[in-house]
């Protein structure tokens, strides 16, 4: 059949790539007969269409570049302050990104998104795949723009405090959304304009999640505000804003937090999801009255950085394999114990996630949910309407359930609720604030449980401590004084070369990147449950462990310390030994002396 002409004109003509003067007439953003006059001087000014729309005021930057967007079919930006990682650009150098018209804006595992003036050249984009070794996710961005953004970064980073200081409303946009968890979030992006206030806590909050921090603290002093984020447990500097700014600040997290910024003298609490480095991370914000002001934490919450399986957390093989065996029992009570932000909640889940099932029925009570894990039902305690934790268990009693988390056990009620379920055919997981596996026992006869059935329900305890790992990137060879041997109960092996970091920006100039943790496991073996059943002290069960080869907290770092996965004195620091206890010489296992 004969192919009808005038059908194959109108198909090529529909099929043709679109030109921004027709996007911007269609869209509204200009009338023909701007579009006309626009046409007729560029003939004579020898300009882009786009460049003369912009130079003559007739479109913003922004509204032209969503307009060629649309004609290319690819994401458009406008650069501001706060959407670019400046440590990106050396990855191809300025005079490479000036001749491709380039700039890294930032970085997702191994795809790294490009502001491009040409998004649609493919020799540009297999020039920064070869140059940086990563997938390129390009962007359309004015060239000017992009030559404006390469000349103020590629001296290095940029000093946030200047850059603060000189912003404009009009020259701040930030990627935002703001939703509690209770629905779905916003396109991620979706691109609005700010405030330089929006855009300094954006900042922050990019900056903290790229960093794996795990809480910012906003901070009220005599100077103005001072900014601090916690890494691998220590709190580091993030920035200073310039004064005056801190009453702005606050309120804009409150607002973002479904917070009452009216009501200054009373403690509040509210959370956020927010998008950054391309996930959703949750954000918990708590505001407290101070003499100079409010202070701000906010908990970050990224899904990215939860190690949810029990091979990922750093026990040792022996210590895994008993605490998966506990973990397997039919019933009975299994605790996580040690202090505040020492990883009990990870522990507890990644319990969950080895026993989760649809043959089972999992039920937690938590205060917060931190994380939402399939198969699992969890429950939000709300002490304000009477949803303690007590309460909550009674009713998940009621729901036949095999398996029930705690978040934590913090008063007698819970206590003889949990070991109540324990002994009636369920298996419990909880948490419990105590030194090490040993105490858990004197705990919660404390809190008035029976010792004889406390004894039946019990099957384990696992005390744990998060301790810094050694950064990779500028490890070295030292050796530890004599007094750090000492307390480490290694003196018989002086002069031996251990490992710690020097120092180097990988690592802020700690020494150290990441954490692992260091875990003493308590099964509770015939004897040990005939001794919780006699209320035996806290130091005869720790002797009776000593016997049967558990390792202590202590003993159990000092190890890792030798593997050279971090320092003695980082060990040393986050352990500690009882009053009275003497200095144990530990064998050297798995290491050549």
């Amino acid at each position: 059949m004969a192919e009808d002409p005038q059908q194959s004109r109108r198909m090529t003509r529909a099929q043709r790539p679109r030109l921004v003067g027709e996007v911007l007439v269609t869209d509204g953003h200009i009338s023909e007969e701007q579009l006309a006059r626009a046409l007729a001087e560029q003939k004579s000014a020898g300009q882009r269409l786009g460049e003369l729309l912009v130079n003559q005021g007739t479109v913003s930057g922004a509204t032209l570049v969503r307009s060629l967007a649309k004609c290319l079919g690819v994401r458009g930006v406008q650069l501001r302050h706060g959407l670019i990682d400046t440590s990106l650009i050396s990855l191809i150098g300025e005079e490479e990104a000036e001749r491709m018209k380039a700039i890294p804006m930032f970085r997702v595992h191994n795809t790294l998104t490009v502001a491009m003036a040409e998004p649609q050249s493919l020799p540009t984009i297999d020039r920064l795949k070869e140059l940086t070794g990563m997938e390129i996710r390009p962007v359309l961005a004015l060239e000017d723009n992009i030559k404006e953004f390469i000349h103020k970064y590629s001296g290095g980073d940029v000093d946030i405090d200047s850059f603060l200081t000189s912003l404009a409303e009009s020259d701040v946009e930030v990627v935002e959304r703001e939703r509690v968890d209770e629905g779905p979030a916003n396109d991620l992006d979706q691109m609005v304009e700010g405030s330089p206030i929006v855009n300094l806590v954006n900042v922050a909050l990019i900056t903290a999640v790229k960093d794996k921090a795990s809480d910012i603290h906003i901070e009220p002093n005599k100077n103005g505000t001072r900014i601090r984020y916690r890494i691998d447990g220590s709190l580091r500097d993030l920035m200073k804003p310039p004064p005056g700014m801190h009453a702005a600040i606050v309120s804009r997290i409150k607002i973002i937090g479904k917070m009452d910024i009216a009501e200054k003298r009373l403690p509040q609490e509210g959370r956020v999801r927010i998008v950054a480095e391309g996930r959703e991370i949750d954000l918990r914000v708590s505001s407290i009255p101070t003499l100079l002001g409010e202070k701000l934490v906010i908990r970050i919450l990224d899904k990215q950085n939860l190690q949810v399986r029990m091979e990922d957390l750093g026990f040792r093989t022996e210590v895994l394999n008993g605490f998966q065996r506990v973990l397997r029992l039919s019933h009975g009570m299994v605790l996580v114990t040690g202090p505040t932000g020492s990883g009990k909640t990870t522990t507890l889940y990644s319990a969950l996630d080895l026993l989760r099932s649809p043959e089972f029925n999992i039920v937690t009570v938590e205060d917060p949910v931190e994380y939402q894990l399939d198969l699992i039902n969890q429950i939000q305690v709300h002490d304000a309407i009477g949803l303690n934790f007590a309460r909550t268990l009674r009713s998940i009693l009621r729901q036949d359930p095999d398996i029930i988390m705690i978040g934590e056990i913090r008063d007698g009620e819970t206590a003889a609720v949990a070991v109540q379920a324990a002994l009636t055919g369920h298996g419990v997981l909880a948490t419990l604030h105590t030194n090490d596996a040993p105490g858990a026992v004197a705990r919660l006869v404390d809190m008035e449980v029976q010792s004889y059935l406390l004894s039946a329900a019990l099957n384990g305890v696992v005390a744990q401590r998060l301790a810094r790992t050694t950064c990779s990137s500028c490890a070295m060879k030292y050796y530890p004084s004599e007094q750090v041997l000492h307390d480490a109960g290694l003196s018989h092996m002086s002069g031996r070369a251990f490992k710690k970091g020097a120092g180097c920006s990988a690592c802020h100039d700690t020494g150290f990147a990441g954490r692992l943790g260091v875990y003493e496991f308590m099964e509770v073996t015939p004897e040990i449950r005939r001794m919780i059943y006699r209320s035996a002290p806290t130091h005869q069960i720790r002797t009776e462990l000593q016997k049967v080869g558990q390792k202590s907290l202590r003993e159990e770092g000092v190890q890792l310390a030798i593997d050279q996965k971090t320092s003695l004195e980082e060990i040393l620091r986050v352990t500690q030994v009882d009053d009275g206890d003497g200095e144990a010489e530990l064998p050297v296992s798995g290491v050549a002396a």
